[in-house]
């Protein structure tokens, strides 16, 4: 077995957190709602933002726009708090459960995906 082979089958199996960024040094971060798990937004987080939030409790992301660190809810004061991450089999995804303090779409929407394709048409999920 190879060096990658090991790496590939520790990265899946094993216990070792050992994320696997692409070529920019990100990965998709799915933000869902911890009791009702409906998907509030997606964002991207890096080395640094995954140690924040993990040290922090409270999401971090990395802003492509900003090239930078960003803490959800540092402006809004709509923090996300982090109950759980999971991790992906291939480690090149997490899931983050969060308990959202307001909405999450800097809309004001209670969630980003607030919109649902129909015929090619976005028509709104908000009564």
């Amino acid at each position: 077995m190879t060096n990658q082979n090991t790496l590939n089958e520790d990265r899946e199996t094993g216990a070792s957190f050992s994320p696997k960024f692409d070529s920019r040094g990100l990965l998709t971060a799915v933000v869902v709602n911890h009791e009702t798990k409906s998907v509030l937004m997606v964002a991207m987080m890096d080395q640094l933002a995954i140690d924040k939030t993990v040290e922090t409790r409270i999401a971090h992301f990395h802003s492509r726009s900003r090239g930078k660190l960003w803490m959800k809810g540092e402006t809004s004061g709509n923090f996300l708090n982090v109950m759980r991450i999971l991790v992906d089999c291939d480690q090149d995804a997490l899931v983050l459960e969060c308990v959202p303090a307001g909405p999450t779409c800097h809309t004001g929407a209670v969630e980003c995906f607030y919109r649902e394709m129909e015929g090619g048409v976005l028509k709104s999920k908000i009564s």
